[in-house]
């Protein structure tokens, strides 16, 4: 039976075998998504040009908004799922999955339709020139056309690894990565498209994936099941509460990247959002390797602290931390020796002083990958045992509060003072994340107590 299933993986396996049956593919799954958005915006540099590269970069804070809800609904859902099927209460596991679906779609359907109609005038408030909007609109409003089916990758993703479908799970984010690859070669260069056609390659192989994985769902062969959704305020407050701190994460972080954008603009134009979509590209993948790991986890640990096997949780979170230190550190020090090969490959030309103003930036910018890694894996770890006030704390802070903080005390230093808003940042979060996990003693005594109190 598939309940059996999930629970022999979960609670019967190693926490070492665990780990790298569940966390180096979900790590790699988000490697080749990452991968192949690195490989988009080297595309669009080399084959367009740099002030299309820069307009994608203008454009992405809002794509990323426009899957915020979305990515809210569907992380917020696989962690209350998850608890339930390991307490063995698969209804209402099933009913909390079907309701989720329902709620991705209706949203993608409004935020895309939102983003579709205000593009224009988003981008003319950020300041951006007549020669940048037409690019940042075209490569928007794609997206905004796809949303109600894109926006549910995610959600997809995260289902397929509670159900224990941990090879299912890679195979779809590399068979998405693949076929926008084809998609957007076939688009972009042999058709000869836009900017637009970049967007629509993504949207493509996104939405063949998502089509995919709904039909094995709608099939019935799932631990997770359609059921007719029951939507209920305590289910959407437990979803809200669960996936807020991603959610705003990604909603303040975006809003960090558009006001940079908006001050990128004034001091340094074109050359300058664009180094700084430089850093967010190599930043985009040392990331999803450290949340893919952990967030691969979230689903076991959540398992097993459903199950109460505490001692389990803290093995796998081990394996979670060292491992995250180590990939943060390492990208870290290629960065800060190698920059003149990240930045070569998004921009050949260098009339525009791309480089030399690159290369700065990302030796800066690599210090920030000394801390990276703590306040990452302690946002999943709370996260995973529904603890959303320490996860958002953390998640608020790393993307919100603390980048607003420096832009205002470094901004009188011009652009070197934007490239060490990261690590500053990464220093600050992983201050808090620290004090956070010196409380995870007294967050576990009272689970223990409470939970022996039932």
């Amino acid at each position: 039976m598939p309940s059996d299933n999930t629970e022999k993986l979960f609670l019967g396996t190693s926490p070492g075998h665990l780990f790298f049956k569940a966390a180096i593919p979900g790590a790699l799954g988000m490697l080749a998504s990452s991968l192949y958005y690195l490989l988009e915006g080297i595309l669009v540099g080399r084959v367009l040009g740099a002030e299309p590269f820069a307009a994608i970069n203008l454009a992405m804070p809002f794509v990323i908004i426009n899957f915020a809800i979305s990515d809210m609904i569907g992380v917020g859902s696989s962690v209350p799922i998850a608890i339930k099927l390991g307490r063995g209460e698969k209804e209402e596991a099933n009913s909390i999955f079907s309701a989720a679906i329902v709620m991705i779609a209706v949203a993608g359907v409004i935020t895309g339709s939102l983003l579709f109609i205000s593009a224009p005038t988003l981008f003319h408030l950020m300041g951006a020139d007549e020669h940048l909007i037409p690019y940042a609109v075209d490569y928007l409003r794609m997206y905004a056309c796809f949303s109600p089916l894109t926006t549910m990758v995610f959600a997809m993703d995260n289902y397929l690894r509670i159900c224990g479908k941990i090879k299912g799970s890679l195979m779809m984010n590399i068979c998405m990565a693949s076929a926008g690859v084809v998609f957007e070669v076939f688009f972009l260069i042999i058709l000869k498209g836009g900017i637009a056609s970049a967007a629509l390659g993504t949207c493509c192989g996104m939405s063949s994936a998502v089509l995919v994985v709904l039909s094995i769902f709608l099939s019935g062969r799932m631990n997770l099941r359609f059921r007719k959704p029951q939507f209920h305020l305590s289910l959407i407050k437990t979803i809200v509460s669960c996936g807020l701190p991603t959610f705003l994460s990604n909603v303040s972080g975006r809003i960090i990247s558009i006001i940079m954008n908006v001050l990128l603009l004034s001091l340094g134009g074109a050359s300058a959002v664009s180094v700084y979509g430089i850093i967010m590209s190599a930043d985009g993948v040392v990331m999803p390797l450290l949340y893919g790991t952990c967030d691969s986890l979230q689903p076991s640990v959540g398992y097993n602290w459903g199950a109460r096997r505490y001692d389990r949780v803290g093995k796998i979170e081990r394996y979670c931390f060292s491992t995250g230190a180590i990939i943060s550190l390492l990208f870290g020090l290629f960065l800060f020796f190698f920059p003149d090969f990240a930045v070569s490959l998004f921009i050949e030309d260098n009339s525009t002083g791309i480089h030399t103003l690159g290369i700065t930036a990302l030796k800066i910018s690599a210090f920030a990958f000394i801390f990276r890694w703590i306040a990452v894996c302690t946002q999943c770890f709370m996260s995973a045992i529904e603890k959303p006030f320490y996860a958002a704390s953390i998640s608020v802070s790393a993307a919100f509060v603390f980048p607003l903080i420096l832009i205002i005390a470094l901004h009188p230093i011009g652009l070197n003072g934007i490239w060490m808003n990261l690590p500053g940042t990464a220093f600050l979060t992983a201050m808090l994340a620290l004090f956070i996990l010196t409380r995870y003693r007294v967050i576990l005594d009272k689970e223990k107590k409470l939970r022996s109190a039932d």
